[in-house]
């Protein structure tokens, strides 16, 4: 179970989806959340988009730019779009949106409430305080103007919402997930995306307990006489204050001898190096850079291998044998592959977002236009085979997981390794033919 999955630097891009784009992002969107309903449950659903790393490749399948805090915004609305409409069927609704829609969060989860039995009330402070906290109690400079909350039928839910900084011109994405929480002042994040900003304020941390209490201890105390404090200590020093050996500034814990500085908790362990996504072994964290092309080094050259070599090197007879979808050529089933790990693939499988936009391109022309006939396609092909899983055609709906299967076993066995400057000139001299748009057309 993911519980903080971590950060990553999310450039502002400004500008507007176009609805050309908006619309297959909802129908291709809503396809693979039900796809995840049908093999894993609601509970998969909501654990999925708690993880920045999933989210982050969701975004890049469904032709965003791969890297800019518009993901965020995008998808959020894409899936409330697909999501609502099907709500009874799926067991899922999302609530808020972002700026004015996320402030009518509390009554929509009220209005659902009513009509489900589930307690209004603690959804609408569950929400309230993941707010707060990535808000106020989080203080890194980031102020939240997005808020989603999705929940369902049976009460759990996951808040997906984005602070930005306008002078730094970043964004930062907070993932919060029911069914991993033990507290909301605990430690509780699923995950942080965003660019470390240095030391800032997390009284959310566990080392900040003995923090959290001394402000409720304070929060007791008679106004004038912390007033009164606050005074002496500006005019004479904090005398809890001391020097280390390499004169840096500490906070000295008068209880038990031991220097702890809870105020700043550094949240970062890793750093940006030549605009490289850099990851940290073991964690979900993922910093992405500025630069608005997709470059080798933002992808596993290895595993993109895999998926033009399941794509291209297979006859085709074995599309058909593989999806039981006559005439399917090798750009839908290279698209194909990509959704098929969306869905399927293990939490080690999204540590570079930037290769899932080789599925249907990036609406800014990154890695290459939005080629529109294999994205529809592609939702085609997904359609239909929920469709043929849901009469009891289970060939048809096992068709993805074998794909993702056969991907994993050529990637494995075959060692293959993409070239990636060929690949990028491929996609370009067939976008004419493959309907290729962006969002300047």
């Amino acid at each position: 179970m993911i519980k903080r999955t971590g950060h990553a630097d999310l450039p502002l891009h400004h500008g507007t989806v176009p609805k050309w784009l908006a619309d297959r992002m909802r129908d291709l969107g809503t396809e693979i959340v039900q796809v995840l309903l049908i093999e894993y449950g609601k509970k998969e659903v909501l654990t999925r988009l708690s993880d920045p790393l999933w989210f982050q490749s969701l975004g890049a399948v469904l032709g965003m730019d791969w890297h800019s805090s518009g993901i965020t915004t995008s998808v959020m609305y894409a899936l409330k779009r697909g999501i609502n409409a099907r709500a009874r069927e799926f067991g899922l609704c999302i609530c808020g949106g972002r700026g004015k829609y996320s402030r009518r969060t509390p009554e929509e989860l009220l209005f659902l409430a009513d009509h489900t039995g589930l307690p209004g009330n603690d959804l609408v402070r569950a929400s309230r305080l993941a707010a707060k906290i990535d808000n106020t109690a989080v203080q890194d400079g980031f102020q939240l103007y997005q808020h989603n909350f999705i929940l369902s039928n049976e009460g759990d839910w996951a808040i997906v919402q984005q602070g930005m900084n306008p002078a730094t011109k970043t964004a930062r994405r907070y993932h919060w997930c029911s069914a991993n929480l033990k507290s909301f002042v605990d430690e509780p994040h699923s995950g942080i995306t965003g660019e470390n900003q240095g030391s800032i304020l997390n009284l959310t941390d566990s080392n900040a307990r003995d923090t959290r209490n001394s402000i409720l201890s304070l929060s007791n105390e008679e106004p004038r006489r912390i007033i009164k404090e606050i005074s002496d200590i500006a005019r004479l020093g904090n005398p809890n204050e001391q020097k280390n050996d390499f004169g840096q500034l500490e906070l000295f814990d008068g209880i038990n001898g031991s220097t702890n500085d809870s105020r700043s908790i550094e949240r970062t362990d890793f750093s940006d190096i030549d605009g490289e996504v850099i990851l940290d072994d073991g964690s979900r964290n993922i910093m992405l850079p500025n630069h608005h092309e997709v470059r080798a080094e933002d992808v596993d050259l290895k595993r993109l291998g895999g998926v033009l070599a399941t794509a291209y090197e297979s006859q085709p007879d074995d599309f058909e044998s593989l999806l039981l979808t006559p005439g399917l050529g090798p750009r839908t089933l290279q698209s194909l592959t990509l959704v098929s790990e969306v869905i399927h693939g293990t939490p080690s499988r999204f540590r570079d977002p930037a290769r899932f936009s080789f599925a249907h391109g990036g609406k800014d022309g990154h890695p290459f236009p939005v080629p529109t006939r294999i994205y529809d396609e592609s939702i085609r092909i997904l359609g239909d085979c929920i469709e043929k899983s849901k009469m009891g055609y289970n060939d048809k709906s096992d068709c993805l997981r074998r794909l993702h299967s056969t991907a994993l076993e050529i990637e494995k066995k075959c060692n293959p390794k993409a070239d990636f400057d060929a690949a990028i000139a491929y996609e370009k001299s067939k976008s004419k033919e493959w309907g290729g748009r962006t969002c300047m057309d």
